[in-house]
């Protein structure tokens, strides 16, 4: 197929997408509309920058794209676009033969079905948001039992708390703590497939960058002290107190701990127990308020739901407060 086919075709597709589709590019991540498409050319306009953002996107940048695909039998390398080429081949992928395997890093030319970096088609977007379901996550319950604690007291002033009220607080933040962790790591563990030469990728909310993190350990104990004599280092001046060593040093002598070890003493709190039962219990009454919610709810709950979303509103300048509240099942 010539690229002048295959260019028609794609100026099809994108004239039938439908107003308010958003594009995410595979490399930086950045969000953009196709704002404008004409015969030389597709106008692209960027949700995620600081500053809006236009960019013409020529027709002959495509075709160079199109010819190094059709070239390669595994796919075109993605990490070999010029700078700020990214958003090509995501426009590209709305074609029916070309797909971006973001795991292989590549673009490539396919006979069957493809996917293609279309995020939301604009008009199901409110069908999309409508039809949220709660995750089967340990941290998106502990999450909404956090929240509903946070609101129920004065957190800003902890010294006015009752003691019962502080330990509820640590525990949730503490299951919060753990389970958020593990939920994030496993998240990185997919992000680092994705992310590319330490380029910064960006969302909504902020942006991840690949990193390299430098390990080290001794080798084997005699090669390394045979390699500093071969040096000329004279090997006791590398020799410490092995911790291990003084202890069995201790199990087998009249020394104590203070004899060899500078000890002191702080206190800290550590979670004991964690009623899970109780936890269910209130996490469950929070979803029949959240159901309830759903129904015909009192005007003095309205107002309070409506000056907590101008908060938020207020302090992320994210618009979807609203939805993410309700569906949060937070307490007013």
């Amino acid at each position: 197929m010539s690229f002048t086919v295959s260019w028609h075709t794609l100026l099809e597709e994108l004239d039938d997408l439908p107003d308010g589709a958003t594009l995410v590019t595979p490399l930086s991540h950045d969000r953009f509309h196709v704002s404008d498409v004409q015969e030389q050319r597709v106008i692209i306009e960027f949700l995620d920058r600081d500053i809006d953002e236009t960019r013409p996107l020529q027709r002959d940048q495509f075709e160079t794209l199109y010819r190094r695909i059709t070239e390669e039998l595994d796919g075109f390398d993605l990490d070999r676009l010029p700078p700020d080429a990214d958003p090509y081949p995501a426009v590209l992928s709305l074609h029916p033969r070309f797909e971006i395997d973001e795991d292989r890093g590549v673009i490539g030319e396919t006979e069957g079905p493809t996917t293609s970096q279309l995020l939301d088609s604009g008009d199901d977007a409110e069908t999309t948001e409508e039809e949220r379901t709660e995750p089967d996550l340990d941290v998106y319950a502990d999450a909404l039992l956090l929240i509903d604690a946070l609101e129920r007291h004065e957190v800003e002033v902890l010294e006015d708390m009752e003691t019962d009220a502080l330990v509820n607080l640590y525990t949730l933040l503490s299951d919060v703590q753990r389970n958020a962790n593990d939920l994030r790591q496993d998240v990185a563990d997919v992000l680092l497939n994705r992310l590319h030469h330490d380029r910064p990728v960006s969302g909504p909310f902020g942006s991840v960058q690949r990193t390299t993190r430098r390990n080290r350990s001794l080798k084997d104990e005699n090669e390394v002290l045979e390699t500093l004599q071969d040096a000329g280092i004279d090997p006791e001046r590398v020799m410490g107190v092995d911790r291990q060593k003084v202890d069995d040093a201790l199990d087998v002598t009249e020394l104590s701990e203070g004899d060899v070890y500078e000890i002191g003493e702080s206190e800290y709190v550590r979670k004991a127990g964690v009623d899970e039962e109780r936890k269910e219990t209130r996490l469950q009454g929070l979803k029949d308020q959240l159901a309830a919610a759903d129904g015909d709810e009192p005007d003095e709950l309205r107002g309070e739901i409506e000056e907590l979303e101008d908060r938020i509103e207020e302090l992320t300048e994210f618009k979807s407060g609203s939805q993410f509240h309700t569906q949060a099942g937070g307490e007013p």
